[in-house]
């Protein structure tokens, strides 16, 4: 299965491409750790995104497109991958169906995590992480035992600037803007399986896993 998740920030992209690879027995691929594969790894690419990521500027996306045509082509993607970040817009879409046809593996399906963008407020604005040990709790659904204090090591909690309401709203119009374009056009391609992606992560997982099965080895 050769698999592109989707779905605004705070949606549980990342918890559930763990559970999905494994399911599938397919390497989850995500443009971060292909970016620190390339730029602790010395490569040239790698060399060039670190200029533009040390002058905070955003990698252009020739070296990213340049980057997951690489990390697609080696042996163990051959027989499938999940792909979580890539592509962020229309344009990138359209360069990885031209890397896949290359490749001669083309997309199999895309699988759009949908969640209301105030959930995602919610979700990501009520947690708190730990100064001391990282963990990371959340106010309404694993609330720590006493206010502010982490239960595993008794340290600090804060809300990460990231996770303050005004920063998530401001990264939820930017996906609004850059990324949900992606829904219309992999539908428009046919490609497109959306699920609800609210409720347990278990329950997710049970319905990412039951729309997408009819694909594998597609």
């Amino acid at each position: 299965m050769r698999l592109v998740l989707v779905g605004p920030p705070g949606a549980g992209k990342g918890t559930q491409a763990v559970f999905i690879a494994e399911c599938f027995e397919i390497p989850k691929i995500s443009t971060g750790d292909i970016f620190r594969a390339n730029v602790s790894g010395g490569t040239e690419l790698g060399r060039m995104a670190k200029k533009y990521m040390d002058a905070g500027d955003l990698v252009p996306d020739e070296v990213t497109n340049a980057m997951v045509r690489d990390r697609l082509a080696q042996p163990d993607a051959k027989d499938g991958f999940l792909l979580d970040g890539f592509p962020r817009n229309v344009a990138q879409a359209g360069e990885l169906d031209g890397i896949l046809n290359e490749l001669g593996a083309p997309l199999s399906v895309v699988l759009d995590l949908d969640v209301d963008f105030e959930e995602v407020v919610k979700r990501l604005s009520g947690r708190r992480t730990c100064k001391k040990c990282g963990h990371v709790w959340h106010l309404e659904y694993d609330a720590p035992a006493v206010a502010g204090i982490c239960d595993k090591c008794g340290g600090e909690l804060y809300q990460r600037d990231d996770d303050k309401p005004e920063t998530v709203r401001h990264r939820l119009d930017v996906y609004a803007e850059q990324t949900a374009p992606l829904i219309g056009f992999y539908r428009d391609a046919g490609k497109l399986v959306a699920i609800d992606a609210l409720g347990a992560v278990e329950d997710v997982t049970e319905r990412a896993i039951a729309a997408l099965t009819p694909y594998a080895d597609a």
